[in-house]
């Protein structure tokens, strides 16, 4: 039986031939007091975003989140953002499918002459496009991008505070899935522990990194002043067992007269969480 739509790849547009005419209701739950609530899903907080890729010049389309959709409902120590909706992490790093340079959406544009050269010998040279899902990404497709991003860093030569914002990233998304798993699976300890060593191995990497960047680069940081950073810091090197580095950190912040009070607290608070690691040993 023919559809309504049948006919339009003639114009090109057979992709949209099967197309809803109608959008589906949102899945709608019950409140406390029995009224039927709304019930957004992932892919309605996401939309398509074009960049021009700067390394062959290819129109790269991403999925991106809808700036002020989500709901951010808190942070972890090492400041990992966590959103009520949508893990937003997943949709930052942008990936061109034609030639294989990606780096996180700050970055993305920012790739001279000199960089793309080196990328194009490289990266392209070698790069097999793959299948990229244009709907919602999954953990596992996310850390893919990050990978790429890493790897297009460090052969374009990006400077440290780049590769160590992309190790910490990775980092949170192995949280996030490792928060995912099923606990009722036969597998759960051991992906559990599979993913928790891949994570402290980018959180030590992402630590490094950015004890490197303070030496030799000017603030803003990957979007941070130097508190922050400072904080970021000492909360890897809690998160690393480098208590010296962290302990620091700590009383740098804490003695700033440039820090302001919402970071003092956070640092006060990874200085209990410090305190009571020390103790344990």
């Amino acid at each position: 039986m023919a559809g309504i739509l049948d006919g339009l790849g003639q114009f090109g547009l057979g992709n949209l031939e099967g197309a809803s005419i109608f959008e589906q209701p949102k899945t709608a739950e019950k409140d406390a007091e029995g009224n039927a609530v709304e019930v957004e899903k992932e892919e309605d907080f996401l939309f398509d975003k074009k960049y021009e890729c700067p390394v062959c010049g290819t129109q790269v389309t991403a999925r991106t989140v809808r700036a002020g959709k989500v709901k951010l409902v808190g942070t972890d120590i090492d400041l990992r953002p966590k959103y009520q909706q949508v893990d937003v992490l997943k949709y930052d790093a942008i990936c061109c499918n034609k030639c294989g340079y990606a780096a996180l959406s700050r970055y993305f544009p920012h790739c001279t002459d000199k960089q793309a050269k080196m990328v194009k010998e490289q990266i392209s040279i070698s790069y097999k496009p793959v299948q990229q899902s244009t709907d919602l990404y999954s953990y596992d497709e996310a850390l893919d991008r990050h990978k790429l991003a890493l790897v297009g860093s460090i052969v374009k030569k990006g400077q440290a505070s780049e590769r160590a914002y992309i190790c910490l990233k990775s980092a949170w998304l192995l949280r996030g899935k490792r928060e995912s798993l099923d606990p009722s699976s036969p597998d759960y300890a051991k992906e559990t522990k599979e993913l928790q060593d891949q994570e402290d191995q980018f959180l030590l990497n992402a630590l490094e990194g950015f004890k490197t960047a303070i030496q030799s680069e000017g603030f803003p940081m990957a979007g941070m002043d130097d508190t922050t950073v400072s904080y970021l810091i000492a909360a890897l090197a809690t998160e690393c067992h480098q208590t010296d580095v962290a302990s620091k950190m700590i009383a740098q912040i804490l003695t700033s007269s440039s820090a302001n009070a919402r970071i003092k607290d956070k640092a006060r608070d990874l200085k209990d969480i410090l305190m009571q690691e020390l103790k344990k040993k």
